[in-house]
């Protein structure tokens, strides 16, 4: 098991890369015109490589069930968040549907990949991080089904053929050659070359985060709502949490599935529903405000909550 300063040192180098990207933001070395070039090269290209190259003879998949039973698990997570965070978004003082629908998007959805994937490389190693991308299929599948209906509030009609993208075309390819033992007759320079890309996916990432929230620091009253604030981080960082503790504690499952619930129940929200309120009429300001306070608060609650776990669980680190 892990002690504190271990967690934080998984945990801090993440904000510290996101925080470079506001800065760089700031100083217009990172523009915005390069935002959507650079996101579709993450996207199509350097998450999928990092999605190949940490399933491909991953020794965790042999097991059966670390196949079918984390997208279940991710699916039901996601779907749990955004019922909870939608039941208490009235106490948040929203009213309106389309406010309504874009703070339980935002505040019920982890941080599933940005966030999660360097914590778990460094306190738990590639078994678990390949564990990890076949959980968050299972994310992405609710995120685009579930997700939309509550923000749009209609069916999945429109948004079903966005689930076929980057990441989840990469995620079930590569459980498939993986079933045919590709890392044996896969050329050893093509394997290489997947393995650096990979290696640009999550650092690339996070400094678009930073950049982002620089976009945003200067719209009026983000952080100055305390009501919705207070309510999200209640619901993202204190409910959620132990609810998915207890289902982690409850269910046979995996070590390394274990380890991701328990890094996805400390996990702030994610950003990309404030892409989605953008994208699909949401209303983007209530969703930017979960963001910001669960980010800003999950500084804290982050390390303790990974760190009880490990304790509660019993789950070593990486040496």
């Amino acid at each position: 098991m892990g002690n504190l300063s271990t967690v934080l040192t998984a945990v801090l180098p993440i904000f510290g890369v996101i925080a470079l990207g506001l800065f760089l933001r700031r100083g217009r070395v990172l523009t915005r015109e390069a935002d959507q070039s650079l996101l579709r090269v993450v996207i199509n290209v350097l998450i999928p490589c990092l999605v190949w190259d940490s399933i491909l003879g991953n020794p965790a998949l042999d097991n059966p069930a670390n196949t079918w039973v984390p997208p279940l698990v991710g699916f039901a997570t996601i779907a749990l968040g955004i019922g909870m965070a939608y039941a208490f978004s009235r106490l948040a003082g929203l009213r309106d549907a389309q406010q309504r629908g874009s703070f339980a998007l935002a505040a019920g959805v982890y941080n599933w990949a940005y966030l999660a994937f360097p914590i778990c490389v460094v306190l738990f190693g590639r078994e678990t991080v390949g564990v990890l991308f076949v959980f968050n299929l299972g994310v992405e599948v609710c995120l685009w089904t579930v997700g939309m209906m509550v923000l749009t509030g209609r069916g999945i009609r429109d948004s079903w053929r966005k689930m076929i993208n980057g990441p989840v075309i990469a995620i079930v390819s590569a459980l498939i050659f993986n079933a045919m033992d590709a890392t044996a007759w896969l050329p050893q320079f093509f394997l290489d070359g997947v393995t650096l890309l990979g290696m640009s996916a999550i650092p690339l990432g996070l400094l678009l985060v930073g950049a982002t929230f620089w976009d945003h620091l200067g719209e009026a009253a983000i952080l100055r709502n305390l009501r919705i604030g207070v309510v999200a981080v209640v619901v993202r960082l204190l409910l959620l949490p132990v609810m998915m503790l207890a289902l982690t504690w409850w269910l046979p499952v995996s070590t390394e599935l274990k380890a991701v619930m328990l890094v996805q129940a400390a996990m702030p929200s994610a950003v990309f529903p404030v892409i989605l309120a953008k994208l699909y009429g949401g209303h983007v300001l209530s969703a930017l405000r979960a963001v910001m306070w669960t980010t800003v608060c999950g500084l804290v609650t982050m390390p303790l909550w990974i760190y009880f776990g490990l304790r509660w669980f019993g789950i070593e680190v990486a040496p």
